[in-house]
């Protein structure tokens, strides 16, 4: 296997579907984005969760199961428990990480760690493709400000890391384990400790993301700051070495919060559903004043298989990739399939080809 892809796409290497698509076919996603619940231990001040509000329902073992099922059987690829929720307040999620590993799925988990009973890591790690941990601050007071917990929590986490590398590295598996900043261009401070705690905790990677907000800005991110903290982020990266890798989305980071694209082609190849059981294209439309034309259907109510088959799943999608839809100005601020839409945006425009590029796979071929 290559390279950690942090800041791009894999879509080149499921030409099956990509050509599928072309063709006007309705396909099957490659990846699912989902949450096994809507709650969560902590109150991160950039969470976009909180924009994400809709109709909850119970998410029990057997609508869980029942969805790693279907999911497996229609086509569908990779599994990863990150949404809307904290999956690991779900009591269900050990179970859920196994069974769709059993049924040929590859895993992988975001969390905040809190809530992770060493007991299960073990089992879980060889199950899972990725574990990452989400720690927006490397300091503990500064944890505690920034993501809404008691800085005990920092602590807590701090060592279920240590103990998932552990395990790692004396049972040979293979799951990459990261930490992740969701950065708000005020909290710049904890860029540099954050890079040195990756190497600290000798983690695979340390990632360095943008912070979305909603069309209406509620989260109030101003985009421009980004390009202050070039430099410091530039620094971060230096503390690569060896087996760790410290990365900035820099697409992002650096875009301004703008697209280039109008359509939305992305969510036939990576859905996405809320912790409520819902499934909607994407996460930034979750929200429930969104439902009349954006919500397709609930996995609690009706199996995924029948939600994939229906009419409305396609209908859905076809207007998203419509002249009536345009992200430019209907959606939040890069999604979790921007980087799909930019390529398949030049995709439909003859400005990409479908050209696989050489060398290795990348790792994690199937979280695209």
């Amino acid at each position: 296997m290559g390279k950690l892809v942090l800041d791009g796409h894999k879509l080149l290497w499921h030409m099956d579907r990509l050509k599928a698509w072309l063709r006007g076919e309705k396909i099957v996603p490659i990846t699912i984005d989902c949450a096994l619940t809507r709650r969560c231990t902590y109150r991160c001040v950039y969470c976009y969760g909180q924009l994400q509000a809709n109709d909850e329902k119970r998410m029990t073992r057997d609508v869980i199961f029942r969805f790693l099922d279907d999911a497996a059987s229609i086509g569908v690829k990779a599994i990863s428990f990150v949404s809307d929720g904290e999956s690991t307040c779900s009591p269900y999620l050990y179970d859920a990480i196994l069974r769709g590993k059993v049924n040929g799925l590859d895993m992988a988990l975001g969390t905040n760690g809190y809530l992770l009973k060493d007991e299960k890591l073990s089992k879980i790690l060889s199950c899972l493709t990725y574990l990452r941990f989400n720690i927006s601050a490397a300091e503990s007071k500064r944890y505690s400000q920034i993501m809404g917990c008691k800085e005990a929590c920092f602590h807590k986490v701090y060592n279920t890391i240590k103990e998932c590398v552990r395990i790692k590295k004396e049972n040979g598996l293979s799951a990459t384990l990261g930490i992740q900043m969701v950065l708000m261009p005020q909290y710049s401070d904890q860029i540099i400790p954050f890079a040195k705690l990756g190497k600290e905790l000798e983690v695979d990677y340390a990632i360095i993301k943008h912070c979305s907000d909603d069309e209406m800005g509620s989260l109030g991110i101003d985009y421009s700051q980004y390009f202050a903290l070039t430099d410091i982020l530039k620094e971060a990266e230096t503390y690569s070495e060896g087996g760790y890798l410290v990365k900035v989305k820099w697409s992002k980071i650096l875009s301004g919060g703008k697209r280039k694209y109008i359509q939305c082609y992305g969510p036939p190849f990576m859905m996405q559903m809320s912790g409520s059981g819902l499934v909607a294209p994407c996460g930034m439309l979750f929200n429930r004043r969104y439902k009349k034309y954006y919500h397709i259907g609930n996995i609690v109510d009706t199996s995924f298989k029948e939600i994939w088959k229906n009419k409305r799943y396609w209908e859905v999608m076809d207007l998203l990739a419509s002249e009536k839809f345009d992200a430019r100005i209907m959606c939040g601020s890069l999604c979790l399939q921007h980087k799909v839409n930019e390529f398949l945006w030049d995709l439909k425009k003859g400005e990409a080809t479908l050209e696989v590029p050489e060398g290795e796979l990348p790792m994690h071929i199937n979280f695209i």
